[in-house]
């Protein structure tokens, strides 16, 4: 399913998300000489519909000549284009489909020619050397510019807070990007608000071309004034047995319309999220970073009204029912502070 090339092919960065399928065919690791080595990874619609990170490599590349304009790229750097197939139905992934961000390495899914490719992505980077890898994504819900890591090293947090200092540490889920690649080089995940914002696109050009230009990792403590960081607690999913929707009476669960106006705030205990039908409990199923089922820690139901049971902040709430039922409804987190000692 790989290609991997040593160049852009002529003509690439002309062309929209869902124009690549037709011109590369496959997932495509592309790898870019610059002045400095070893490269910087990045990688680009795991998911077909979260443009962003594409249309910033566009625009970045287009700045030197491996692109076509008059500058050397200031470090190798190395490109996977990931679920071009997705990408030209504008959708998060096709149905049959794993999730590209849920088959790397380290992951439950270890057979699918999907998983394999992954492997053969990290196995040939491992071989090349890295220097920095850098995942790009979209929200489908209203959430701000945040970068996530999977280690609490200074490399790590500093390459976080270059992007953002809005930073979050998480363990689950497995099998994605940034967990397989932070055992080879310091690694994070971008999130980058709504697809097809142009502040999106452009802090995304502006982070990695400060990520190429780059001669080293800092390896000393974040100023605390500069970083806010949370730890990502658990993963609320809505069984497939469940129905739902917003504000909507005729569902099993009846969550509140402005709930994504809540990511990133602290909630207190007692927060409303919505209405439960009886006898199906809280209705939802929370997942803590070992996989344990823990919905009645973190939720009640009094008078069939569904509540935080404890002061938490949620991100990722989305209002797109497929990507609910593709992957999660939202994630819970608390802050952070240990890196600070």
């Amino acid at each position: 399913m790989l290609q991997e090339l040593e160049s852009l092919p002529e003509g690439l960065l002309a062309l929209d998300a869902q124009e690549l399928a037709a011109a590369l065919r496959a997932p495509t690791l592309i790898h870019l000489q610059g002045r400095q080595s070893p490269a910087l990874f990045v990688s680009v619609l795991m998911h077909g519909n979260e443009t962003t990170g594409w249309e910033a490599i566009r625009q970045l590349l287009s700045d030197y000549r491996v692109g076509g304009g008059s500058r050397e790229l200031p470090r190798s750097l190395t490109l996977f284009i990931g679920n071009v197939t997705a990408a030209a139905e504008g959708v998060r992934r096709l149905d049959g489909q794993p999730d590209y961000n849920r088959v790397w390495p380290g992951g439950d899914d270890r057979e699918s020619p999907e998983a394999q490719m992954m492997c053969q992505v990290v196995e040939r980077m491992q071989s090349r050397g890295l220097f920095a890898s850098v995942d790009v994504h979209n929200n489908t819900g209203l959430n701000p510019h945040y970068a996530c890591i999977n280690r609490l090293d200074y490399p790590f947090l500093h390459l976080a807070a270059l992007f953002s200092r809005t930073v979050v540490y998480f363990t689950r889920p497995t099998g994605v990007q940034s967990l397989a690649m932070s055992r080879l080089c310091p690694a994070v995940t971008l999130e980058c608000g709504k697809p097809d914002q142009a502040r999106g696109v452009t802090h995304v050009r502006e982070y990695l071309d400060a990520c190429l230009h780059l001669s080293a990792h800092p390896d000393h403590p974040v100023a605390a004034q500069d970083l806010d960081l949370f730890h990502t607690v658990a993963t609320v999913k809505v069984p497939e047995s469940i129905s739902f929707g917003f504000a909507d009476a005729d569902v099993d669960i009846s969550l509140a319309p402005d709930l994504e106006l809540l990511n990133f705030r602290e909630l207190p205990r007692g927060t409303a999220l919505g209405r439960v039908a009886e006898g199906l409990g809280t209705g939802l199923t929370v997942l803590d970073e070992q996989g344990a089922e823990v919905s009645d820690r973190y939720l009640e139901v009094s008078d069939g009204e569904l509540r935080l049971r404890l002061p938490v902040m949620p991100s990722m709430i989305t209002r797109d029912s497929r990507v609910i039922r593709q992957d999660c409804f939202c994630y819970l987190m608390e802050r952070y502070n240990d890196h600070l000692l």
